[in-house]
């Protein structure tokens, strides 16, 4: 592998990791621009991103498989250019149909990267753990993105631009992507030894499998619900006297910071017992997630920051944990398998999060049902088994999912 080729790999795929979530959490801000467009109510316009968040996460295992057995390089072409085409589509789209339908197809497309971009870096970049600590990062920055530019472009505009800007250039990069594997600058698919073989007991892979299969579920399910209500919550609870771009900018500051949580979480992960570092991240969502049910104010935005970073200093250590859990041989499919756990019951955070407003006008109960699956998980957690294996597999931060 080509010191050049190592670098465009990791380029692109950091990249598409930033892209994967910044368009997916494009409309929870321009939606708040689209209520006095379409005359709609927030419960009514948030729910037009469920079929979208749904496919996100279900269409993981196929886009995994096609990486697989066709090309995860030209499945990388495929992400950049159909997410980028139909973030365009959706911008010019007339009607609350034809905005479902476009979210829809984003979430198609957005899809194919968690499983085949992962992947794309294990196979084409030597320094694996590096790499894949900077592909969280970027991760972070997407989620941190996405609420400013989309209310930058929204309020120096219209909320089409939100969606037409960043669709173009994410059809750009899949151009250039394409040109690079042409010129022979990317080197085509290629497959590494397998990792060391752990030597974690059946009988503990089992229960170790069985109780992050509850974690990784309430752990997608809270940050997705959190991610898409908090634009909402801060102009409810704090006010709008910033306008848009107020909200946005809040919202950034808070998953900004996550991606330096990520960096911390993989540090905490390889110094101390994993299981520990894991009970104690839930440990402190629960009560975080209780206190910004009820609190209104400027002290909601500190105690925000500190609920977001609860659960994504987690990831890592969930990370490593998942990788000492799951036979050698079966890792990529297990992974394909968190991920559609993780993204696809994730997506029943979006009719969750507009059943409670349109019921309650507030997300009080949100966040106290969040805090409920927050102690389910640390019950799921505490039942892992304790010892750390000798000899596992680690992986590094893998983010925002």
């Amino acid at each position: 592998m080509s010191p050049l080729s190592d670098r465009l790999s990791l380029g692109f795929s950091s990249i598409g990791h930033f892209y994967s979530h910044f368009f997916m959490l494009l409309y929870p801000t321009a939606v708040i621009a689209l209520q006095p467009v379409f005359n709609a109510p927030y419960h009514e316009l948030i729910g037009l991103m469920f079929l979208g968040n749904l496919l996100f996460g279900l269409c993981a295992i196929p886009a995994g498989y096609l990486g697989d057995r066709w090309s995860a390089t030209g499945m990388m072409v495929v992400f950049f250019l159909g997410t980028g085409s139909m973030s365009i589509l959706t911008g010019f789209a007339t009607s609350l149909f034809q905005i479902a339908a476009g979210l829809t197809a984003i979430g198609f497309f957005a899809a194919i990267y968690h499983p085949v971009g992962i992947a794309w870096v294990v196979r084409h970049v030597t320094n694996r753990g590096k790499a894949l600590g900077i592909n969280g990062v970027f991760g972070s920055l997407g989620v941190g993105s996405a609420p400013l530019i989309a209310a930058l472009l929204a309020d120096l505009g219209s909320w089409r631009l939100a969606f037409i800007i960043p669709g173009i250039i994410c059809v750009l990069t899949g151009l250039f992507l394409t040109v690079g594997v042409w010129k022979g600058w990317i080197e085509r698919d290629t497959r590494k030894d397998a990792p060391m073989a752990s030597e974690t007991t059946r009988k503990d892979m089992r229960r170790g499998a069985l109780a992050l299969a509850v974690t990784v579920c309430c752990s997608g399910l809270i940050y997705q619900a959190t991610s898409f209500a908090l634009p909402k919550l801060f102009e409810d609870r704090l006010g709008s006297g910033g306008g848009l771009v107020g909200i946005g900018l809040l919202v950034s500051a808070i998953y900004f910071c996550s991606g330096g949580a990520q960096i911390a979480g993989g540090w905490l992960a390889d110094k101390f017992n994993k299981k520990r570092v894991y009970v104690t991240a839930w440990v402190l969502q629960v009560p975080l997630l209780v206190i910004v049910a009820s609190l209104h104010g400027w002290l909601l935005f500190p105690v925000a920051v500190c609920m977001v970073l609860s659960n994504t200093i987690a990831v890592p250590t969930e990370n490593a944990l998942f990788a000492r859990f799951t036979p050698p041989a079966w890792r990529g499919t297990a992974f394909g398998v968190k991920f559609l756990l993780t993204l696809g019951v994730s997506a029943g955070a979006v009719p969750l999060l507009a059943w409670v407003y349109s019921v309650t006008g507030d997300f009080q109960w949100l966040f106290l049902i969040l805090g409920a699956l927050a102690v389910t998980a640390l019950a799921a957690a505490a039942l892992l088994p304790t010892e750390d294996a000798p000899n596992a597999p680690e992986l590094a931060a893998e983010p925002a999912e």
